[in-house]
């Protein structure tokens, strides 16, 4: 027992240091050593111990990288902390078990083809980053190719594979590495390390291609009002609402006066509805409208629409584009916060709406809709959806000649949920060869250009009003045009190299 002791510290510290390399941290360099202490472990270590070494490895990793979810439930939704903290244990150990699983799987491929186990290690990596991505709702927030988002030459390929073909590379460095040190072949990590140079120098030279675009470049806005989610609508007196909007439409002007012609508010930083009679709701709606057909510009919020369901009033967390014609059109998030904006799987967890009110009742749309600026189309995914490169890159396959995204941080106060979501979004940018704008209500704000540089970037908690040119695109990536392909190579070849080791042991 005492000799699996300092190989099980070894795994805790795999996790540990990949954490690291994620915001706030930011040693994002760790990425490509993090792994080297789990895989000593893999490689010389049956099945069971393996699985055991990988479920702590990503106990710690999503324990450190996560360390934000238990505030949350404490905070909004009424929950005791010592309840808040259980949910937080019971979701990483979940969590944590896609990282036992490839540490199981991929002892087993060891034993079986042992001189290409470090490249099937980071095919089998991709298969189960991809599974994390839709198994059950989906959380695909951790992947370990956004440690590498400032290491803008590298993730240039991610315009074929998506974030997860970053993920490989990170993977296979690690792995080869181990099999050269214990085999006393330089081959494997010598061809991985050429792999990870070569695609660092494409991306270099793609890097100083300049963006060409067919269209005429415009002037947008990004707004962030710093409206926290302390600020309850329902509670909140008229005076602070109506200064709250005015504050918005002061920094719109702003913007407008700056040269902007298309300008974004945050995800519900005031509460808006187009479709309600309400008279506050209809004021708001009159006054959106003067500013639009007044400046000529177009302006993009969120709102909260409502309609006549089946059986009783339907919401919808929505993306409202609004003309200077007076013409608007709506996005309804698809993707919707499970446990936040609904509950999943109600017949399971029955239960949860009677021990928090911070859960929703918001009904998903059904469809990526479009919407149009000056005869241009631009998608709108919404907070929470842009950590799905799947459901982004539709927008683009559509047609969607940039993205706008509007999101409300505010619930992770100063933590590091913020940063780690702001450098998610760089991903979608460089996947789809878009430029993005978001918009975040307490920050992080940005624009962000095809290749992932930061245009403009507010800091997190303050008042701002990002104006920046960009440019609107009408090219398909590999990856916009054809989606997953990458990840569904890794996933059918792993499966067929399992298939194939459980047929050589019988």
């Amino acid at each position: 027992m005492r000799r699996n002791i300092p190989s099980l510290w070894l795994a805790i510290v795999s996790g540990i240091l990949a954490a690291l390399a994620f915001p706030k941290f930011n040693f994002n360099f760790l990425i490509w050593i993090a792994l080297i202490p789990l895989f000593f472990i893999l490689y010389q270590s049956g099945q069971k111990k393996a699985f055991l070494a990988g479920w702590l490895a990503g106990l710690s990793f999503y324990g450190l990288l996560l360390y934000w979810i238990p505030y949350v439930p404490a905070h909004y939704g009424n929950l005791s902390p010592f309840l808040s903290f259980i949910i937080y244990l019971i979701f990483i150990s979940f969590l944590a078990l896609f990282w036992a699983l490839f540490s199981w799987l991929q002892a087993r491929l060891n034993q079986y083809f042992h001189s290409l186990a470090y490249l099937l290690a980071g095919l089998l990596w991709v298969s189960f980053e991809y599974i994390l991505t839709f198994f059950l709702t989906g959380f695909p927030w951790g992947l370990l190719g956004y440690a590498q988002a400032q290491n803008l030459p590298l993730i240039q390929i991610s315009t074929i594979t998506g974030v997860y073909g970053v993920s490989f590379l990170i993977v296979l460095v690690s792995a080869s590495f181990v099999q050269s040190f214990l085999t006393r072949k330089k081959s494997p990590f010598f061809l991985s390390l050429t792999l990870v140079l070569s695609l660092h120098l494409i991306g270099f030279l793609q890097l100083k291609k300049p963006i060409y675009s067919s269209f005429s470049e415009f002037k947008a806005a990004v707004i962030q009002g710093n409206v926290s989610s302390d600020v309850y609508w329902d509670f909140t007196p008229e005076t602070e609402i109506e200064r709250l909007f005015e504050h918005h439409l002061n920094l719109s002007q702003e913007a407008i006066n700056r040269g902007a012609t298309f300008v974004v508010w945050p995800e519900f930083s005031v509460p808006l509805c187009f479709s309600c009679p309400e008279e506050r709701y209809v004021n708001f709606r009159q006054r959106l409208e003067n500013l639009v057909k007044e400046t000529k510009a177009t302006l993009l919020l969120g709102t909260n629409e409502r309609s006549a369901g089946p059986e009783e009033t339907e919401f919808y967390n929505t993306a409202l584009c609004l003309n200077p014609d007076l013409s608007f059109s709506t996005y309804y998030k698809m993707h919707l916060v499970p446990f936040g904006e609904y509950v999943p799987y109600k017949k399971i967890f029955y239960f949860i709406e009677k021990v928090t009110h911070a859960i929703g009742d918001v009904t998903p749309g059904k469809e990526h809709r479009l919407h149009n600026f000056q005869g241009l189309a631009f998608g709108s995914p919404i907070c929470y959806e842009i950590i799905f490169p799947d459901l982004v890159r539709k927008f683009v396959a559509k047609g969607a000649t940039f993205l706008v995204t509007i999101t409300n941080d505010g619930w992770y106060g100063r933590s590091s949920a913020p940063y780690q979501h702001f450098q998610i979004a760089l991903f979608r940018a460089v996947e789809n060869r878009r430029y993005l704008l978001r918009s975040a209500t307490t920050g992080i704000s940005g624009i962000i250009d095809p290749y992932g540089r930061v245009i403009e970037r507010s800091k997190l908690m303050t008042v701002d009003c990002l104006v920046a040119s960009i440019k609107p695109l009408k090219n398909l990536t590999f990856y916009s045009r054809y989606g997953d392909i990458w990840s569904w190579f890794s996933l059918t070849l792993s499966l067929l190299l399992v298939i194939l080791s459980l047929l050589k042991k019988r």
